[in-house]
């Protein structure tokens, strides 16, 4: 009775949340766009396998405008929002239909969540997204997870399935996001146009890259949206969760297992070792900004390195027209933005106060307000680089 107890324990000990994502690029064959079958089913094999053993996985999946260009035809990606939403539309039933395929071979039951980035921008969706795939992960299934292209506009894209990808990481409290691609590792160049490119096989902080040299490229393969500067910022915003993160190849899925058991292969990226709050992490990441504070140096340091709040008289100039409650960008006057929160005036009102100490808001306004524009409570800092 004692030992099946302890393996039990040992089980949930080992038992981690890893949310893998997979790129256009490598669930596709080059130039032509036509699906990689073997890396689709080997991919399948070993998630499937690791959830036999306990692991608790959402698998982030690009490829639904890729399949749909294919099944109709199309020799290149549309550019037209509703030509690609249209195709999205036809690929990603596509595509969900070969993974259901696929693992119910394995006897692997999934389910598909699409999501748009309001989805996460609202904290009361935000929490249901949580508790749905949390029960999903508790009751076995593998959530497979992609961008509602054939809904989404574009100021609420989540640009790629990279940045998606580390939301969900953080959203989940993840152990591991592996970022599958089509090169297996970071370099310090592009090692397809230099052949002398550096490999990097541990990264402490990511903002520990510029040091190295780093140079990266900002497209994708002809397929897919992202590049790796899209995921140098998934892997900025996982490990500031705690998150430790992998860049490795699409093409060979079944290393999941060997970096999983501690292997150092692609690029690893280590935890940040005081990761953020939930709510702070939210307030960053999930939110989608419509307007922008610039604020003063002071400001800067206060918010920065002290936690406090951001008082009007920090404020140098207020950008776009919101109501109150909305979230803003808090930025620098060099442009940087330090910050991201929910503020407590509208616009209108902000212009009116801004610069002016707390204890004048009232007489400005001709009616009385919160002493704070933005509290330390609803204000998400950005990571010092």
């Amino acid at each position: 009775m004692h030992r099946l107890f302890l393996l039990r324990w040992l089980k949930i000990a080992v038992s981690q949340t890893i949310v893998v994502k997979i790129g256009t690029s490598s669930l596709t064959q080059g130039s032509t766009g036509t699906l990689a079958l073997a890396t689709l089913g080997n991919l399948v094999e070993t998630l499937s396998s690791l959830r036999q053993q306990g692991q608790r996985l959402v698998l982030v999946s690009s490829g639904a405008v890729g399949v749909g260009c294919q099944r109709l035809g199309l020799t290149e990606r549309p550019q037209n929002l509703a030509t690609r939403q249209a195709v999205a539309a036809v690929g990603q039933g596509r595509l969900m239909r070969l993974y259901d395929d696929l693992f119910s071979v394995l006897g692997q039951p999934i389910a598909q969540v699409l999501l748009t980035r309001e989805d996460l921008s609202e904290r009361h969706r935000y929490m249901n997204i949580l508790n749905t795939l949390t029960e999903l992960l508790h009751l076995g299934i593998i959530p497979i997870v992609n961008e509602n292209d054939t809904v989404a506009v574009e100021e609420l894209r989540f640009g790629d399935n990279d940045t998606l990808s580390a939301l969900l990481a953080s959203l989940l409290g993840a152990n591991w996001l592996i970022l599958l691609t089509d090169v297996d590792r970071l370099y310090a160049s592009d090692p397809r146009h230099d052949p002398q490119a550096q490999p990097i096989p541990l990264v402490n902080r990511v903002a520990d890259l510029e040091s190295l040299g780093v140079r990266v490229g900002t497209a994708g393969s002809g397929w897919g949206t992202g590049g790796m500067v899209t995921k140098i910022t998934a892997a900025r915003m996982a490990t500031a969760a705690g998150v430790r993160t992998v860049i490795t190849e699409g093409q060979q899925p079944q290393h999941l297992h060997k970096i999983l058991a501690g292997e150092l292969i692609g690029t690893h990226f280590l935890p940040h070792p005081q990761p953020v709050r939930a709510r702070k992490r939210w307030l960053t990441h999930g939110l989608v900004p419509v307007g922008r504070l610039v604020v003063d140096a002071g400001a800067v340091r206060a918010i920065q390195t002290q936690g406090k709040s951001l008082l009007a008289a920090g404020i140098v100039a207020v950008e776009g027209e919101f109501p109150a409650q909305s979230a803003v960008q808090v930025v620098s006057g060099a442009g940087e933005e330090i910050a991201r929160g929910l503020v407590n005036y509208n616009s209108d009102e902000l212009r009116q106060i801004q610069g002016c100490r707390s204890e004048a808001i009232a007489e400005r306004l001709g009616y009385g307000g919160p002493e704070t524009v933005i509290h330390r409570d609803n204000l998400g800092v950005m990571e010092i680089t």
